[in-house]
């Protein structure tokens, strides 16, 4: 069957902007070290640019939870089983997320994203794809609670969180929007979620600043979205593109550095930066078993089982949600 249109639940101001769009990028200008949270890098421009991203030689985890998905399809089945609505967090892989609805039969498809062109010409896609699957898009900012569809209520659920996204996160951030995709998908709920392992630095810094310049185009765009939407004069000649390794807390940072003195507005307001000093635009954190299950548990779900692909490059763990208990 066909999509719904979806249901709109982000909060527009009276210009037509996220608000919270507005909010996170005046607070993080303000830092010492300025900063913008990595989700808003997924406008309709930035989803195209990312999934352009995922075909590159250098990025190395669509491949290998690709394999993951593929090989392990029967598992899958056995452990998540029919009937259940998938709850995808971010708009699906035109990829990905059709080798996991073939693998499980599920009763219905719910993805949630916060770019609203872009996740309805996803779900339009899968809708196509699967034409017997009820597909019900919902526009929301999935770091806050979601209501889902009413369809969907009596069902139970399998939350999809694929591409390691929960890495983007420091570890208060991953561990408030694991615990609020429990409270989202509910008692009895399963998650399949991809985590990137740890491995050599200099494969890592280079599925984050590739040879073709998609990754940089896509560190750009978020500026333009800003000079777009909030009226900001960012100039991005005097930017650079940087991926960095920082191995005392296991992850590659993404940066936008200044080449030169720069002074500029955003909302009205004025904003400057030295030569040299950067704005922080992703994290990507890496993991290995024990601290991926850590958090996990720590946001209220308990891993089942772990695959990894053949060369160990990237995980896709199955958890439980946590019964609520009195004693430690």
């Amino acid at each position: 069957m066909s999509p719904r249109k979806g249901i709109a639940l982000v909060n527009l101001d009276e210009d037509g902007v996220d608000r919270a769009f507005r909010a996170d990028v005046l607070q993080g200008l303000t830092e010492p070290q300025k900063a913008v949270p990595a989700r808003w890098f997924y406008d309709d421009a930035g989803s195209r640019l990312f999934e352009e991203i995922t075909q590159l030689p250098e990025y190395y985890l669509t491949r290998a939870e690709t394999e993951i998905l593929t090989g392990r399809s029967k598992a899958f089945a056995e452990l998540i089983g029919p009937g259940r609505a998938v709850v995808e967090f971010g708009s699906g892989s035109s990829v990905k997320t059709p080798l996991l609805l073939s693998a499980i039969a599920p009763a219905a498809y719910v993805p949630l994203d916060i770019s609203g062109d872009f996740l309805r010409a996803s779900a339009a896609d899968l809708a196509a794809k699967f034409p017997g699957l009820p597909v019900y898009p919902v526009e929301a900012d999935f770091m806050r609670r979601v209501e889902l569809p009413g369809e969907v209520a009596e069902l139970p659920k399998l939350g999809f969180f694929p591409g390691s996204t929960i890495g983007n996160m420091v570890a208060r951030t991953a561990v408030d929007l694991l615990r609020t995709m429990r409270e989202t998908l509910g008692e009895g709920a399963k998650l399949l979620i991809g985590v990137d392992q740890i491995k050599d630095p200099e494969v890592l810094v280079a599925a984050y600043d590739d040879a073709a310049g998609v990754t940089a185009a896509f560190n750009f765009n978020l500026v333009r979205r800003i000079n777009r939407e909030l009226d900001g004069d960012i100039p991005l000649d005097a930017l650079r593109h940087e991926a960095r390794w920082n191995d005392d807390i296991a992850r590659i940072e993404m940066h936008l550095v200044a080449t030169r003195d720069i002074a500029f507005t955003v909302s009205g307001r004025h904003f400057a930066m030295r030569a040299g000093e950067s704005i922080h635009t992703e994290n990507s954190h890496k993991f290995d078993r024990r601290t991926g299950n850590m958090l996990l548990l720590a946001g209220g779900w308990t891993p089942i089982r772990c695959w990894t692909d053949s060369e160990g490059r990237f995980a896709l763990v199955l958890a439980d949600a946590t019964l609520p208990r009195s004693a430690p």
